[in-house]
């Protein structure tokens, strides 16, 4: 409708809005697409002189708001931040601002990256905004706007109190436009934010732009999850309850009817192959091949299909080249053949073949590759560069693809609905699934998303339908107090003024907010328990002291139990002390009972944790559950000095020689007989049970006609007064409780003179400038001297056990470490730990994990020169997580050169990192790096 087809009214709202949003007027005029109506209305907020919280579905355009942040600076002649959670993000965004603004208007800080620190718009992680406010830094003079992308990233376990200590401290004069993922208590949050920030506008939207339709893949057979008259695919989510399709449902039934007859057939008729159903059809369970192939004919490419396995998706690669998958036409091969050429250019010649090159460039060029943290950053930024122009077709992800870095596709597939999350294989959460399906369906490209999740044997329909129709998830805080953080807070605050600033937290927000809940059951309960004391009342006595006596007697007998239990089990304790490398013992129970040579006793102070190679091959760390009784060395084996638990063939070896020691073996004596002791115990328990079943028969309302009907209230009166008991503990526990950590954190640093009182000792200055989740160690170390010494290499390789966390923390093999002074050194930093986690535990704290050695020889190496070839040959290491680990260490080096002050540790540590970062280390370009 033009201009002259609209009513009066219309006419004057758009010369208003003209008139009093020009800046907006402007900005929109950018843009060959009209901005969505959650776009104006937070836009015409931040121009009002407002905050804003913009919670809306991934791929909405939630960043149009950050970009007119940004506008409305530059037209005002102020600064803008734009901050992200990961440092590919933030050289993403770098990248877009650049091509809008030009490159003498935009910087970028990453801790990798300095690119014109001082310009009016800078890209930056949330850490270094965080360094900055603590530092004071003169970059934040003229700041006007900070836009913190992701926002919800406060909900990390790991990083999330970053974005809260930003929100807190930045100065009032900032306006904060907080850009998050649809959560279900965007409007808590907002809340909190006009707390602390002053006024701030919530703006959520639900729909997405473009609609998106759910599947699941049977065989080759595309299947609609929901019945279509329930859909509503442009909101992203159906409604909870939603019918799911019939066929799909007739699909379970048959699968379960094929199980069933499965298992009452003889083992010889059990042969491998497709399943036979009920009905006489066959179920398969599609190849990455099939997958891949329909979605081709089906028009739904680009795909990106979520693995949560690293080893997954490489192999997924290579399944769909040994196949013959081309997905790409000549001219597209000749265009990402030049791109990756170009964009790996600066790589050693020398090193390609170490780092997969060939193999990861014919991939592309036939439209399909791999994204995963264990890549080199420069192969991830080929895939997300080449997958955003569309001549990447299909793409195997991890989940970490899904934080953020803007990569949309036509079609998301997820392979199975669990995922190893470093204890256990656990199904993913409605949050995860709306994150992963969410990048499905590209804004001005796609008319329609789609999510596929792959049929397994066994699936309930219905439960997928339940991920899919669970539209958000709730914002949790992850606030503590650090002790880098309460350093920093006491220099520019002072104690009292900290704890009320830290009380401003979301964490004590949310904590607060609950009590008051909390507090509301608790007098519920209180009333109920006055009209349940009042049901138990007996006219020949005190119903209530009778009911405790009954009680009593439970509580006496459940204890001796309890304590005979304990006492086997210590035994078990005692028996597993004594355990040394080469015993050959018997496992009494779990899934790897039977004979078993031990490897490596695991004794620690948290408890034994055997690492044993069992006679069937298996090499495993064992637990407490699997030792119901004790257990005694019964012969020995030499173990090699080099015995690698990996190594299938030392595995092998071993257990043979286990079969052969134990091939006469009778099967050992029942264990020990309880101590006396226990005796003992049950005796003295016998006696005071029968006291008070004698005190029981005695009391008055023993012989009530109703005693049993009494019996019933006073039970739900003991019930009912434990769980307010517990409500209480709840209300008292959650009241001042990010305050009541801080006075803790404070105490530690007290004990160690890092404070005095109001003020940070100088002690405590070398503190302030270490942010690393081990600071309090570092800072130890330094003050301690150990470092002082040591030569710039040993210094990388003691640094390393500071940053580095394997991926596998029961992995037995010992580390290989540095000899002479680096590994004292090492020895010295994990006693200094376990002072530390001695001290902290003493004041209810657990910061700081144990040292990690695992990566040590590693750094130490790389900083004496050794080629990227041995340094990866002599580890597991994927070439990703050995630069990703040598970054953190580059990071670290640096901040330890800054805490040094005028020492011959600063130099060290700036040696540490000339040398480290060379090779595929010393490149990042912009590159992706999370």
């Amino acid at each position: 409708m033009s201009t002259g087809e609209l009513s009066p009214a219309e006419r004057y709202a758009s010369y208003r809005q003209h008139r009093e949003h020009p800046v907006l007027k402007d900005f929109q005029a950018l843009h060959d697409f009209p901005l969505d109506d959650f776009q104006l209305r937070a836009c015409r907020e931040i121009e009002e002189g407002r905050g804003v919280l913009v919670a809306a579905p991934t791929g909405s355009g939630k960043t149009i708001v950050g970009e007119f942040a940004i506008h409305l600076a530059l037209q005002t002649g102020r600064k803008a931040f734009y901050t992200t959670p990961i440092k590919a993000l933030s050289n993403q965004k770098y990248h877009d601002l650049v091509a809008r603004y030009g490159p003498d208007q935009v910087g970028l800080l990453t801790g990798d990256n300095t690119v014109n620190g001082e310009a009016p718009i800078v890209v930056m992680t949330t850490e270094v905004l965080r360094n900055m406010l603590y530092a004071g830094s003169r970059t934040l003079l003229g700041l006007g706007f900070v836009v913190m992308d992701e926002v919800h990233y406060l909900a990390d376990r790991s990083r999330g109190a970053v974005w809260e200590e930003v929100i807190i401290h930045l100065p009032e004069s900032v306006a904060l436009v907080s850009l998050s993922a649809t959560v279900s208590n965007a409007e808590e949050f907002g809340e909190w934010l006009a707390t602390v920030r002053g006024e701030t506008a919530t703006i959520l939207e639900e729909r997405r732009p473009v609609p998106l339709y759910q599947h699941v893949m049977v065989g080759k057979r595309l299947l609609d999850l929901f019945a279509d008259s329930d859909v509503d695919a442009a909101a992203g989510f159906v409604k909870e309850g939603a019918p799911v399709n019939g066929e799909l449902m007739k699909v379970a039934r048959d699968d379960w009817a094929s199980s069933r007859m499965k298992d009452r057939r003889s083992p010889r008729d059990r042969r491998p192959g497709p399943k036979q159903v009920g009905n006489g059809r066959r179920v398969w369970i599609p190849s990455r091949y099939d997958v891949i192939d329909r979605l081709d004919r089906e028009g739904l490419l680009p795909a990106i299909v979520f693995i949560f396995s690293r080893v997954g998706c490489d192999a997924a690669v290579t399944q769909c080249l040994n196949a013959g998958v081309r997905l790409t036409t000549p001219e597209e091969r000749d265009t990402i053949y030049a791109y990756v050429e170009a964009s790996c250019r600066h790589l050693p010649d020398e090193d390609l073949h170490v780092l997969g090159y060939h193999d990861f460039l014919d991939g592309l060029t036939r439209g399909v590759a791999a994204h995963h943290a264990g890549m080199l950053p420069a192969f991830k930024q080929c895939v997300e560069e080449l997958f955003l122009r569309g001549l990447c077709k299909v793409v195997f992800a991890t989940e970490t693809l899904a934080l953020g870095i803007n990569m949309p596709a036509r079609t998301v597939v997820i392979e199975k609905l669990s995922k190893w999350n470093g204890e256990t294989h656990a199904d993913i959460t409605p949050g995860e699934y709306t994150q992963l399906t969410g990048r499905a369906g590209r804004r001005g490209l796609d008319t329609e998303g789609h999510g596929v999740v792959l049929w397994q044997p066994g699936m309930n329909p219905r439960e997928v339908a339940g991920l899919a129709s669970t539209r958000t998830y709730p914002l949790r805080s992850s606030f503590r107090p650090s002790y880098n953080m309460a350093v920093n807070l006491v220099h520019q605050f002072g104690r009292d003024r900290s704890r009320e600033l830290l009380e401003q937290s979301f964490a004590q927000f949310q904590a607060d907010k609950a009590v008051v809940g909390l507090a509301r059951q608790l007098r519920k309960a209180e009333d109920a328990l006055d009209g349940y004391r009042e049901s138990a009342t007996c006219h020949l006595g005190d119903f209530m002291e009778y009911a405790a006596l009954r009680r009593r007697i439970s509580d006496v007998e459940k204890d001796a139990n309890r304590a005979r239990k304990a006492d086997r089990r210590d035994e078990a304790l005692e028996s597993l002390r004594a355990l040394r490398p080469g015993d050959v013992i018997q496992v009494p129970t779990g899934k790897f009972a039977g004979y078993a040579v031990v490897v490596d006793p695991g004794w620690s102070e948290e408890g034994p944790r055997p690492y044993v190679v069992t006679a069937d091959r298996q090499a495993r760390r064992l637990a407490m559950i699997d030792f119901s009784a004790p257990v005694q060395s019964l012969g020995r084996i030499r173990i090699p000095k080099n015995f690698n638990g990996r190594n299938p063939q030392m595995r092998r070896d071993l257990a043979s020689a286990l079969r052969s020691r134990t091939h006469d073996l009778a099967p050992p004596p029942p264990g020990r007989r309880t101590p006396d002791r226990s005796a003992l115990a049950r005796s003295a328990a016998d006696d005071e049970v029968a006291e008070l079943r004698a005190q029981l028969k005695a009391h008055p309302c023993h012989d009530c006609p109703d005693r049993e009907d009494h019996a019933r209230w006073a039970e739900r009166w003991f019930k009912l007064h434990r769980d307010a008991q517990t409500l209480k503990r709840r209300v008292e526990q959650r009241t001042n409780t990010v305050a009541r950590q801080f006075d803790r954190v404070c105490e530690v640093l007290t004990a160690l003179d890092y404070l005095d009182g109001e003020t940070v000792t100088p002690r405590g200055r070398h503190l302030m400038r270490l942010y690393s989740d081990m600071d309090l160690l570092a800072a130890e170390c330094i003050r301690q001297g150990l470092w002082d010494d040591l030569d710039p290499s040993g210094l990388a390789a003691v640094l390393s056990v500071l940053v580095f966390e394997a991926r596998r923390p029961d992995d037995a093999s010992s580390p290989r470490l540095p000899g002479g002074q680096v590994r004292d050194t090492i020895g010295a930093m994990v006693r200094l730990w376990g002072d530390l986690d001695r001290l902290e535990k003493d004041h209810k704290l657990d910061f700081l994990r144990q040292p990690d050695l695992g990566f040590a020889w590693i750094a130490y190496r790389w900083s004496e020169g050794d080629e990227l070839d041995d340094v990866l040959g002599a580890s597991e290491l994927a070439a990703g997580d050995f630069v990703r680990w040598m970054k953190q260490l580059l990071d670290l080096a640096g901040q330890v050169a800054d805490a040094a002050g005028d020492s011959p540790l600063r130099q060290t540590a700036r040696d540490v990192v000339r040398r480290v970062r060379r090779g595929v280390v010393a490149y990042s370009g912009l590159a992706a790096d999370d």
